[in-house]
């Protein structure tokens, strides 16, 4: 994938994630569904390549790791170079509406990865995961998401809904995180926060970000949230997030 020279452009923190979007419509590539409603997903943007260049720079060779990605349209590149390289990837389907979906090493056709990186495709090729069976696959070597915005102190803003704190609070509950595994984001420069932000309880914080001209290393200095709280879990994301209602009763708490 080739790419387009790109702007530095980090900037300081937006007053709302409208901000962040107006400045993204110069750099992002339309979604075929939602165009540029940036509020339904995260897009990907020129020069991304470059920035999942340095993330496998930063983290290592693939093959062989076991990784969580988000279904973000900037990690498609990302997610056909693990297929390719014969990575186990997991990756939530959209919304989490159908819980979460495995493309084991070597299980996707030679010369078909792009196609599999894509959501639909991912849909053809994944492996339905309900949570015992992700389970039996283990801790995640990576955590890798995409972000509307991302401050250079790590706070990540996602599209507004809350999916990769409640994903990363799920996997906490069933043990495949941990402090110890990395959370990497890959944005554009445009959605790079200069300010640092300080994390609140309800937040995940990254440890890598990954721009398409740099890498920033976090520093952590508070622990990451590893439970859900359940009381605050609407019954509207109980009936629309299957994985939610699987935990619940495999807790005891239906």
């Amino acid at each position: 994938m080739s790419d387009r020279p790109v702007r530095r452009l980090s900037r300081p923190v937006p007053q709302s994630r409208h901000e962040v979007w107006e400045d993204l419509r110069s750099v992002a590539r339309p979604d075929s569904r939602f165009h540029q409603r940036f509020s339904e997903f995260i897009p990907d943007f020129d020069g991304s390549g470059a920035a999942i260049d340095r993330l496998l720079d930063a983290l290592g060779a693939p093959a062989g790791r076991h990784v969580f990605v988000t279904p973000d349209n900037s990690l498609v590149e990302l997610r056909r170079r693990l297929i390719a390289a014969g990575a186990s990837v997991v990756v939530a389907s959209y919304n989490l509406a159908r819980g979460f979906l495995h493309l084991p090493p070597r299980s996707v056709p030679r010369g078909q990865a792009l196609f599999a990186a894509w959501l639909d495709g991912l849909e053809h090729f994944g492996r339905p995961l309900d949570l015992a069976g992700m389970s039996a696959l283990g801790r995640f070597d990576w955590v890798i998401t995409g972000a509307s915005a991302v401050a250079s102190s790590g706070v990540r803003f996602g599209r507004g809904h809350g999916y990769f704190d409640l994903e990363w609070r799920l996997f906490g509950e069933l043990g495949l995180v941990d402090e110890a595994t990395p959370i990497a984001a890959v944005v554009h420069d445009t959605q790079l926060l200069e300010q640092p932000l300080m994390a609140s309880a309800d937040d995940v914080p990254v440890d890598l970000i990954l721009t398409p001209t740099r890498t920033l290393c976090v520093a952590r200095t508070e622990p990451r949230p590893r439970r859900i709280d359940w009381t605050r879990i609407e019954d509207t994301q109980l009936e629309s997030m299957p994985p939610l209602r699987e935990l619940r009763r495999a807790l005891g708490l239906d």
